[in-house]
């Protein structure tokens, strides 16, 4: 007894979390967990902030407010990103303090901190999510009414007034600036000295009236400012100087500055734009060829919604949004390459016409076009071709505007920036969790596991991938525990990225958890976080895309987990656990961690025995234990709970009503059946039902398609047929006057290759 009074602390003074945030101190803690685990230091909120809103634009201004923390309204508040971006924060007349986000040339959680004494000390810390720029709310911006008009003023038919509206509350000053900036890139391309910047151009109009609305005759900008073509503009308090940096801002949308260009365009657009299109064209000459090393396009439109790992909906052709593709007429859907290329970091995109084929430049202007710079931009960022949004601006959409939209060149431009076809294309694999866990491999195996604990379902030695499920007991009707499990949780890493958790709450609310904090989607449902971008939608469907091209899609269905894992053909024989080994032999997909296997039709019991040696140890486990239940049951538990026996072989008693019930909803699903009796629900049987046949048709979208590339037509003939898939036929006719040698009609075969000869006019 002695001993345990004596190593009580003596009065220690309580620890504070002041500069500590996320740390554990001895007495108490500062990590995001502390709040579930009760047992954050008693200043945790103050100095651990939580901010809102907690995203904005990257181009900055945006005041956020801190909330839990009083100053006084006398304070001089320093807001600091990343250790070294200041800006001034401010106190409104009620004590809450505001810092204002700054410019900034990358997207991704940015860490700030905040100092109250004339910055000696930055006690408070928190993150702030940095955004793409279009992916901002229209109310935080200001609007360019009829945005063609300002980005074709000038060219025939387009002149008269512009508009320019915006939400007056948004600035809290009677009078407001508005300021023209512009964006380029300086110094030698893929160099060290290539360099970004926004600058401050001129102002628009100074001091006017806070309405909301300013209408004007736009007319060429004075001096060098007018070969400005690209740029954006910004509305700040009239009481700034101008081109003050890092200040209360609504930006408009970025776009092509016809409105101010000089009066060499406003007297001949055409020849104006038909001379930077050129110009363009030299200068793409002497840049190296990206195309070269850019994924191809998958062949068809089924493969492009189903790589979720590799490819995502452009948002300029979407077919779930009425298929609105101004940019590529006649295509139904377009997808873009997620991760940028690896040196050039380029981006690819994919367009599909109503049958599901893909349209190529070559035979339509309605044809996908790569990018030398990726619209989303790629990490690290902040050096161009990486800048998000704008170096696309710079390198792909004005040459766009001058080539093929202000004059009539669009050759040019197609030229540089032919669609790929798909003839190197290799779909992922896909694996699947779901229900009362039942497992489909890589390689097409099935299985269910019905083991209490925490499991690696899939780790590989390619990229120390690692993907662990947690399973927890099921719930019949009555409230009383299930001879059967299913997935509660599910954590993954790669390399060095970002942990992200996707779990059950107690309360049944499907929460995902980016390094143990609750993210919250309510602002944005796209993060680019370190080492993967993460997406969720509406119905809370989230996908993990890591920087190798693997994927995770995870949903919440009928109270258990459903886990998809798409991995491209790179991780080939580099996969273990039990989604077995991706190799396209089911043989050895029942492999134990010790090498040896056990047979293809293995009993039930067997791969028990099998699943259970893949539990997870502590020191390698990716979840977050913020709960005495959690803690209790699978930290400080076994990670496989060998005292929980599932039922092997459910009976069908013909006198239960419920059989009955379930051969109407399962018929011959054998997983559904299992799951209706294992948890005498139909609703969860009816979830494995879906989930089951949403991984059939997956693992269908994905088989391989042989392409056997583009052909041309001859010279002085024309071709009939655009799709060169397997089995297609394209046929030639010579114009009037001349003669066909070669084959009239070529067959795409099973080789790869086009069958008989080149046809000549």
């Amino acid at each position: 007894l002695a001993s345990v009074v004596y190593n009580k602390p003596l009065n220690r003074a309580q620890e504070s979390c002041s500069e500590q945030c996320g740390e554990l101190l001895s007495t108490c803690s500062c990590q995001v967990t502390c709040q579930s685990l009760g047992n954050c230091c008693p200043d945790y909120k103050e100095f651990c902030l939580q901010i809102s809103p907690y995203s904005g634009s990257l181009m900055g201004g945006k005041a956020f407010l801190l909330e839990n923390t009083a100053f006084n309204t006398s304070s001089v508040l320093t807001c600091r990103f990343k250790q070294k971006i200041e800006t001034r924060g401010y106190t409104d007349k009620d004590g809450k303090a505001y810092c204002i986000s700054p410019l900034l040339y990358e997207t991704g959680f940015i860490p700030f901190e905040v100092s109250v004494d004339n910055r000696v000390s930055f006690p408070y810390s928190g993150t702030w999510l940095s955004v793409h720029h279009s992916k901002v709310s229209d109310e935080e911006k200001c609007t360019l009414v009829n945005e063609t008009k300002w980005q074709y003023y000038g060219t025939p038919n387009t002149y008269g007034n512009l508009t320019l509206t915006w939400t007056h509350q948004a600035l809290e000053e009677t009078h407001v600036n508005i300021e023209v900036w512009g964006y380029h890139e300086t110094g030698d391309s893929y160099s060290e000295n290539w360099l970004a910047e926004w600058k401050y151009l001129y102002t628009l109009a100074r001091e006017i009236p806070n309405t909301g609305e300013l209408t004007f005759t736009p007319v060429p900008a004075e001096g060098s400012y007018s070969t400005w073509d690209f740029g954006i503009l910004r509305i700040t308090p009239g009481s700034y100087s101008d081109g003050q940096s890092n200040i209360p801002s609504l930006w408009s949308n970025e776009h092509a500055l016809a409105w101010h260009l000089g009066k060499d365009f406003r007297n001949d657009p055409s020849a104006w734009a038909t001379a930077k299109c050129m110009e363009w064209d030299r200068k793409e000459e002497k840049l190296p060829n990206f195309k070269e090393e850019i994924i191809d396009c998958p062949c068809t439109l089924a493969q492009a919604r189903a790589d979720t790992g590799r490819f995502h909906t452009d948002y300029g052709c979407d077919i779930e949004k009425g298929s609105v593709c101004t940019y590529h007429p006649g295509a139904v859907h377009c997808v873009r390459a997620i991760q940028a290329s690896p040196q050039y970091a380029a981006g690819q995109q994919c367009c599909y016409d109503s049958t599901g084929t893909q349209i190529l430049t070559h035979d339509s202007t309605g044809g996908s076009t790569p990018d030398r710079g990726h619209d989303w931009g790629s990490p690290p960022f902040m050096n161009p071709p990486r800048i998000p949004g704008f170096s696309h601006w710079l390198y792909d959409v004005i040459s766009f505007y001058y080539c093929c939209l202000w004059s009539d060149n669009c050759q040019f431009y197609m030229q540089r920036r032919p669609s790929s076809d798909c003839r190197t294309y290799r779909p992922p694999r896909a694996a699947s969790a779901f229900g009362d866990p039942h497992f489909f491999t890589f390689d097409g195996l099935n299985f269910t596991f019905n083991g209490l604990g925490e499991y690696v379902l899939v780790e590989s030695d390619l990229t120390s991938l690692r993907v662990q499920g947690r399973t927890q007991q099921g719930r019949l009707p009555n409230g009383t525990g299930a001879q059967g499990t299913g997935l509660s949780a599910v954590a993954m890493q790669e390399n060095n990225s970002d942990v992200i958790e996707v779990r059950y709450s107690e309360d049944l609310n499907l929460e995902v958890l980016l390094n143990q904090k609750v993210l919250n989607f309510s602002e944005q449902t796209w993060m680019d976080l370190e080492g993967l971008f993460l997406h969720s939608t509406p119905d809370q469907n989230i996908t993990v895309m890591f920087s190798s091209g693997s994927g995770a899609e995870i949903r919440g269905n009928g109270g258990f987990l459903t886990l998809t894992v798409l991995l491209p053909e790179k991780f080939m024989n580099h996969t273990q656990g039990l989604f077995g080994v991706m190799n396209g032999n089911t043989e050895d997909d029942y492999t134990f961690r010790n090498k040896t296997t056990i047979p293809v039709h293995a009993s039930p019991q067997q791969l028990f025995e099998f699943g259970a040696n893949w539990a997870i140890e502590n020191g390698t486990s990716l979840f977050t234990y913020d709960t005495e239940f959690l803690l209790n049951n699978f930290y400080y538990g076994e990670k496989h709970n060998a005292s929980f026996l599932p039922v092997f072989f459910p009976y069908e008693d013909p006198a239960d009503p419920l059989v009955e019930e379930m051969v109407s909803l399962c018929d011959s699903d054998a997983f559904c059946r299992f799951d209706v009796l294992t948890t005498r629900s139909l609703q969860v049987g009816n979830s494995t039902r879906l989930s089951h046949q949403n991984h059939r048709l997956l693992v269908e979208h994905l088989e391989p398609v042989i392409s056997c590339g583009w052909l041309d037509h001859p010279i002085n003939g024309t071709k009939n047929g655009t799709n060169y898939l397997l089995g297609s036929t394209i046929s030639f006719i010579c114009n009037q006057g001349f003669e066909l040698t070669g084959s009239e009609e070529r067959t795409c075969q099973a080789s790869g290759a086009w069958s008989g000869d080149k046809p000549s006019c």
